[in-house]
């Protein structure tokens, strides 16, 4: 029996994505909707979709952003579901508000503003007022102090950047760092051994590390400890990485002078020395293009040719197509698979052109090119093989 021809992709669209990006899926392919019972994928970017019932067509979920925490990863991965997100398409975006807030730390910006939108007076008075206010917002030149950055992506090594071409020296900490992110590393950034040594050494720590149970109140009170006395801490990745009840408690200290953060915290609220942002990181018309498109072009060349690049819970596994047949199996990481993939190839009488098996963790992905079409049954086969996910046949389109 032959496979049924398949239907334009039905893409649902939470929240506003930007067009640049939507425009890039062909409309004789896509369907690009924001209301859908049975969607093949789901693009979002803050929507939680922890309490919302997945459709069991869903084959997809495309981020246009970095953080995956509003999104079931786990379940996702059960079902066969690659979650995509887009790493790095908002990085300089995210690098210029960071050092947008050393700027305003290290000048006292956030109050100066503030006792200027209290005065009043005529302009003898007022030029009287300034004079005698300004003293208490000296502040300090960023050149010659040293930054500390705790996470050394792709957000963490422009801002090591900027801030080595603006005269500080810069330490830098991360024991997750790939080989060839640590290769783009600026040569006058030193890398320490331990956050430790980062705080300890630091007038200003910078935090780029995303939220996992590892690094869930990372700077604490134990860690606030060592800081030297004065530093401004910046929080520019996730509210959850610091804990603000010992921020507060630094703060009252005058352990720490100022703490700039991107997510305003009920405890924090009117806190002295606390200069909250409403997460502004990503929100500039570059970087939420740059999102979407990434995003979109990653969704679609999975729906389209089943190559993943850039999934929180899939390994990246792309392979050109030599051949129209294509199946792709998504399956746990357990032995015999590809041997039993390949059996099944062959007991329906299929010849393999090529195929490609990457592993992450607990989670495998294998691509399956052959000579000639597939049918349903060899699909169903393939799907009650012990450990298999989900399959997919992806012949090309005409």
């Amino acid at each position: 029996m032959s496979m049924p021809v398949r239907k334009p992709f039905e893409i649902l669209v939470m929240n506003n994505i930007a067009q640049v990006g939507l425009k890039r899926f062909p409309a004789e392919r896509y369907r690009v909707v924001e209301a859908a019972a049975d969607p093949d994928a789901i693009l979002l970017r803050s929507q939680d979709l922890h309490a919302m019932k997945i459709a069991a067509s869903l084959k997809a979920i495309g981020r246009a952003g970095a953080g995956v925490n509003n999104i079931p990863v786990k379940a996702m991965s059960e079902h066969g579901v690659p979650v995509f997100n887009a790493p790095g398409a908002n990085a300089n975006a995210v690098k210029e508000l960071v050092l947008a807030g050393m700027l305003i730390g290290a000048r006292k910006l956030a109050p100066a503003l503030e006792f200027v939108r209290a005065l009043d007076g005529g302009d003898a008075a007022l030029a009287q007022r300034v004079e005698d206010g300004k003293k208490q917002f000296a502040g300090m030149e960023l050149a010659q102090h040293t930054l500390g950055v705790i996470g050394l992506g792709k957000v963490g090594r422009l801002v090591a950047d900027a801030a080595i071409h603006l005269g500080m020296n810069v330490l830098g900490y991360d024991p997750a760092i790939t080989a060839e992110a640590a290769r783009d590393l600026p040569a006058q950034l030193k890398r320490v051994q331990s956050i430790d040594e980062v705080l300890k050494a630091s007038d200003f720590v910078t935090l780029h590390v995303p939220l996992l149970p590892q690094t869930r109140n990372l700077v604490n009170a134990r860690t606030l400890e060592l800081v030297r006395p004065g530093a401004i801490l910046l929080n520019f990745s996730r509210e959850g990485i610091v804990d603000c009840e010992s921020v507060a408690q630094a703060l009252e200290a005058n352990r720490l002078k100022c703490y700039v953060s991107d997510f305003p915290e009920s405890r924090l609220l009117g806190v002295p020395g606390v200069v909250a942002l409403p997460h502004l990181g990503a929100s500039t018309r570059e970087a939420e293009d740059n999102c979407a498109v990434m995003v979109v072009e990653q969704v679609r060349e999975y729906l389209e040719n089943g190559n993943v690049s850039n999934a929180v819970n899939f390994p990246d596994a792309t392979m050109p197509r030599e051949s129209p047949y294509r199946i792709a199996i998504a399956n746990a990481n357990v032995p015999n698979m590809v041997a039993q993939i390949s059996a099944t190839v062959a007991k329906a009488g299929l010849n393999i052109h090529d195929m490609l098996n990457k592993s992450k963790g607990g989670m495998a992905y294998t691509l399956v090119d052959m000579d000639s079409a597939a049918t349903s049954e060899l699909v169903a086969q393939l799907g009650k093989i012990d450990g298999v996910l989900a399959v997919r046949y992806l012949p090309l389109r005409d």
